[in-house]
């Protein structure tokens, strides 16, 4: 919540400013043992043995926090995890990410990590829908899968020697049409079992990136993987080569509704005022965000303003108090 520059009433500032203290000492309650700033003593077994990790030093016989954030403890290991970092990859993540430049066999993506990704052009499913080896043609007419500025959706395959890798082999990956990208600090989005919603009631798809890259977007439904039988061979082969030879102005073009559009705009605000006022992005609290703004009759444009996100920070403050209460 550092950094929150909004035109404040003096009302409002009061508000809001209770509104944080509040959640303040919520958390400082809940994190109390966990949580450690810079220079502060974390407590260790010495008879046991230990092996300090990153984040901690060792400064006359106790072990001490280089960084604020919570400690964590992995068998004799023990490290700080920072709670503002930057992201970094872990095997699986869904992330969202943009084509920077087409490469020979691969393209390179902007994931907002300290490096480009690389995306394989043997790590996506073709056109064609036929698993088989890639060949020239298909590294020639690699602009009509994927081209500059295109936003895809991947998960982490891992890490070589070029950097990181992704993978794109299942129908729900692939390229973002008709939809907004958000940029949020990393941290605001946790690891979850869960990272593609579609949210019916709208009719859009929102997928929420682990190295903070939001889409939201029209729904687009995911089409099953079928099997291709040696008989529909020479008909797949004929429909990819209809496809290269296919120029976007030749493609149909579908234009999104109006009242998606708007309700796309109502829930990137919606994610950005969450953004702005530091607070953890899921799907519920999202949609509690949503509602609100609905319930207060507020066009899109207005839950950018400062009323709303005083009312934010109040409604959050009550739901994690009641959800103390609850507990």
């Amino acid at each position: 919540m550092r950094g929150l520059q909004l035109p404040l009433t003096q009302t409002q500032k009061v508000r809001l400013q209770r509104a944080l203290e509040k959640l303040e000492a919520l958390s400082s309650k809940a994190n109390s043992n966990a949580s450690v700033t810079v220079a502060d003593t974390i407590p260790v077994n010495h008879d046991d043995g230990f092996l300090k990790g990153h984040g901690t030093t060792e400064l006359n016989g106790e072990v001490v926090a280089t960084v604020c954030g919570v400690v964590e403890r992995v068998n004799k290991l023990v490290y700080v995890r920072t709670l503002r970092a930057r992201y970094k990859p872990e095997v699986g993540d869904i992330i969202v990410g943009r084509v920077i430049e087409v490469a020979p066999k691969r393209w390179r993506l902007d994931v907002n990590y300290s490096q480009d990704a690389v995306l394989m052009l043997s790590s996506i499913n073709l056109p064609d829908g036929i698993q088989r080896r890639r060949t020239a043609e298909d590294e020639l007419n690699m602009r009509s899968i994927f081209e500059e500025k295109d936003v895809i959706c991947a998960e982490v395959r891992g890490f070589q020697h070029d950097g990181l890798h992704l993978q794109a082999r299942s129908q729900k990956y692939g390229k973002l049409q008709r939809g907004q990208l958000l940029l949020i600090p990393p941290y605001l989005v946790k690891r979850r079992k869960q990272h593609w919603h579609y949210l019916e009631e709208y009719g859009i798809d929102l997928i929420l990136g682990c190295n903070g890259f939001i889409w939201v977007g029209e729904h687009v439904e995911i089409k099953e993987e079928m099997l291709v039988d040696q008989a529909d061979k020479s008909e797949s082969q004929t429909s990819k080569a209809d496809y290269y030879s296919m120029s976007l102005e030749g493609k149909e073009h579908t234009y999104t509704p109006l009242e998606t559009r708007q309700n796309i705009c109502r829930m990137a605000n919606a994610i950005r005022v969450l953004s702005m006022l530091g607070f953890i992005v899921t799907i519920q609290v999202v949609m509690e965000v949503v509602n609100l703004g609905v319930s207060q009759n507020m066009d899109t444009h207005e839950m950018l303003g400062s009323e709303f996100c005083v009312l934010v920070a109040e409604r959050e403050a009550e739901r994690r108090s009641q959800k103390k209460n609850k507990g």
